[in-house]
């Protein structure tokens, strides 16, 4: 849980580092609140309000975690640009974020605390 509300408080830090440890983590945690707002959403028959709310509420600090997340592989992170291409470009961009830490970029970027 650390992981998911580490990404508040650094929400808007497109610039440091974050392990795959922390990534992952921080979309486990969002996949699970989305899946339980989609069930309430859905028990209480009301359309996708809460769902929107809470996906625009998290646009930002996922699109920074995944830029730090690449920045730990060495990568810039307007590779999650490849998102926009249809099938490929996801398949593409989960390896990449599936991929370890490069030792060798470690000076470009500094290790997030977490």
């Amino acid at each position: 849980m650390n992981n998911f509300t580490a990404a508040f408080s650094n929400f808007a830090n497109f610039n440091d580092r974050a392990t795959r440890t922390q990534f992952w983590m921080f979309s486990l945690i969002y996949l699970a609140i989305g899946l339980a707002i989609a069930v309430i959403e859905y028990v209480l028959q009301i359309p996708g309000l809460l769902g929107l709310v809470f996906s625009l509420v998290m646009l930002v600090p996922a699109f920074a975690y995944g830029a730090r997340r690449l920045h730990d592989m060495g990568r810039s992170g307007w590779w999650q640009l490849l998102i926009l291409l249809p099938i490929l470009g996801g398949i593409a961009l989960i390896i990449m974020l599936c991929l370890a830490t490069k030792p060798e970029s470690v000076g470009k970027y500094q290790l997030q605390k977490a």
